[in-house]
């Protein structure tokens, strides 16, 4: 298997590299922080985190504060691990040329 192999798709759009690195060095981020961190649309990135959700790689915990909604994202432990895999997988491959 090449080092091209060890790549995730998951992670080909820039958007879920974004969300990844973000949830990486955070604990819980609510989507309004995200979103302008990312500079990026609500469907936009209520897409990405669904992919990523679906995935187990990121954990969307949806609740009220006051009457008002609020939804907030953070790493699992297989998006953690995976994700690192995937960097270490890049790096390998800026290194080889």
């Amino acid at each position: 298997m090449g080092i091209i192999d060890k790549l995730n798709k998951e992670f080909e759009s820039r958007v879920r590299l974004g969300i990844m690195s973000i949830l990486m060095v955070n604990d819980w981020i609510d989507f309004s922080e995200m979103k302008s961190l990312l500079n990026i649309t609500d469907g936009n990135l209520a897409s990405h985190s669904t992919a990523l959700e679906k995935a187990q790689y990121i954990e969307v915990k949806k609740e009220f504060v006051g009457k008002k909604p609020k939804t907030s994202y953070r790493v699992t432990n297989l998006g953690r691990v995976t994700f690192t895999s995937h960097l270490n997988a890049l790096e390998k491959l800026f290194k080889s040329k």
